[in-house]
């Protein structure tokens, strides 16, 4: 396609976020981004959690562990942007701290999710909301295919009914959210990480974007 190359979506919100369900790319995209405008990347780092791999492997045991570590991880990694010079740094994420609540539900007894919830309200205010979301989608069997595909071993333990109970809640908890403008991006034919066309398209519809709720399909 021709004409000129599209603006950085910087240049119109400083802080963006990609969010979406394992597979899906959501990091891969966000790397992109950052390097193409220099952005700086603020990326969940699950390899440094101790607890993950045993929580894939047993489950309930280590899921209050599991998701404890990953609440402080996230907001320590959050905290500072909350003084970020919003005109001389852009910022770019691939997780939504109010998400992050939805894994607790998943895996959580009543208990362990009150104890959970009282933390999560009370660390909230800390952390600046973005100033734009990216949401990439995916069908359960296309994702499920992706984390397969990848072939990490930790990730080989997560079953498929335990995948598809995410992604139904993620689409819930998208349909839902309006703390910022929402660009909902169906990425079942769409490869804005390996193909170059792809990624001027995502851009270009971010440069055109209007209204706090849109959503992209290319066919």
């Amino acid at each position: 396609m021709s004409g000129a190359a599209p603006a950085s979506p910087f240049e119109r919100w400083r802080h963006i976020v990609i969010e979406g369900p394992i597979g899906v790319g959501k990091t891969s995209l966000a790397r992109k981004l950052g390097e193409r405008y220099g952005a700086k990347p603020v990326l969940e780092a699950p390899q440094d959690n101790p607890f993950l791999e045993r929580f894939y492997r047993e489950g309930s045991r280590y899921a209050l562990p599991t998701q404890m570590f990953f609440l402080f991880q996230r907001i320590n990694q959050l905290r500072d942007l909350a003084q970020r010079d919003l005109f001389s740094e852009a910022v770019v994420g691939d997780f939504l701290l109010d998400k992050d609540p939805l894994f607790a539900r998943l895996t959580l007894d009543d208990d362990e999710l009150g104890l959970y919830q009282t933390l999560f309200d009370s660390l909230r205010p800390q952390v600046p909301t973005p100033d734009l979301v990216i949401f990439l989608q995916a069908s359960p069997e296309t994702l499920i295919e992706r984390v397969q595909r990848r072939g990490i071993a930790m990730e080989s333990r997560i079953g498929s009914q335990y995948l598809r109970s995410l992604i139904e809640a993620y689409s819930r908890f998208f349909h839902h959210y309006d703390a910022a403008p929402l660009l909902i991006v169906n990425t079942e034919h769409l490869n804005p990480i390996d193909d170059e066309r792809d990624f001027q398209t995502l851009l270009r519809q971010l440069g055109d974007l209007k209204g706090r709720r849109v959503f992209f399909n290319q066919n």
